[in-house]
């Protein structure tokens, strides 16, 4: 009797074994089958305008150009363009943080020379040559910081109209008198730590900016800040590669202004 006992216990004891084992078994290989699934997380970087301050305002700098308001020329070709500043110092750099800050030209101050909102070009020496073709141009130019930054002032910008040619054509159609929004930056390419900080900076022209009033809409890769005050902006949380940056001048019902340079729209490159 005790020995059919101890083998039934043994009998059992194995049986239960076995099952276990067999149980183990079939969890491993449900594991192995299935792997637990991972949650991936995607983060999207978030972009982000803030005023920049802390620049020389340089209220009593002068930018003029000793041409009547309508320049004629009788055919394309290079023309003499002769600057006279006062209270400015071109090739010098412009103190404080925001040279350390922003993408800084290692030559200094300069002027910004803009025809037609085409993006600038950048002068250093008051005096060179333009090469101008024939036609109806206009020219907005306007002192720059060392990093890019313009002087707003009413005597820091000089604003012309160029006639170009025998009979030239005014395919713009611009009123010189309108309110009219200058793109300026930002522009080009940019690497490494200037990546980081991109300066928005515009020129308006015969208006001015409020909440109530007229205002710029900047849309950054698809997003939209609206800015109310005239003056520059900072962009960041860029990512690589190219950027779109879209500004319009609208008016106090968030309609855009018409004008042949309200709406423009700037690509630039930014790399490691």
């Amino acid at each position: 009797m005790k020995t059919y006992y101890l083998t039934t216990v043994i009998l059992f004891l194995s049986i239960t074994l076995i099952g276990c084992k067999q149980q183990q078994k079939n969890v491993t290989e449900e594991k192995t089958a299935n792997p637990p699934v991972e949650e991936s997380v995607e983060t999207k970087q978030s972009i982000t305008i803030e005023k920049l301050e802390n620049s020389p305002a340089y209220t009593d700098a002068t930018l003029t150009l000793d041409v009547p308001e309508t320049i004629k020329m009788s055919q394309g070709g290079d023309m003499d363009f002769v600057f006279n500043l006062e209270n400015y110092e071109l090739g010098a750099q412009t103190q404080g943080p925001n040279s350390l800050k922003l993408a800084n030209s290692g030559k200094g101050q300069h002027i910004h020379f803009i025809l037609d909102n085409q993006p600038y070009s950048a002068h250093y020496e008051p005096s060179f040559k333009k090469e101008i073709p024939d036609g109806v141009h206009h020219l907005v130019a306007f002192l720059s910081r060392s990093y890019h930054e313009s002087v707003k002032n009413t005597n820091s910008v000089v604003v012309r109209k160029l006639m170009v040619g025998a009979n030239p054509h005014d395919s713009l159609g611009l009123d010189m008198k309108a309110p009219t929004l200058i793109y300026s930056r930002p522009k080009g390419e940019y690497s490494g730590k200037d990546t980081e900080n991109l300066l928005l900076d515009f020129f308006v022209l015969n208006t001015t900016l409020s909440e109530d009033g007229h205002k710029v809409r900047a849309t950054i890769n698809g997003e939209e800040f609206i800015i109310t005050e005239w003056g520059p902006q900072v962009i960041k949380g860029l990512p690589m590669g190219e950027v779109s940056i879209q500004l319009e001048l609208l008016d106090e019902t968030g309609t855009l202004i018409p004008g042949p340079f309200n709406e423009v729209t700037r690509t630039v490159l930014l790399k490691e």
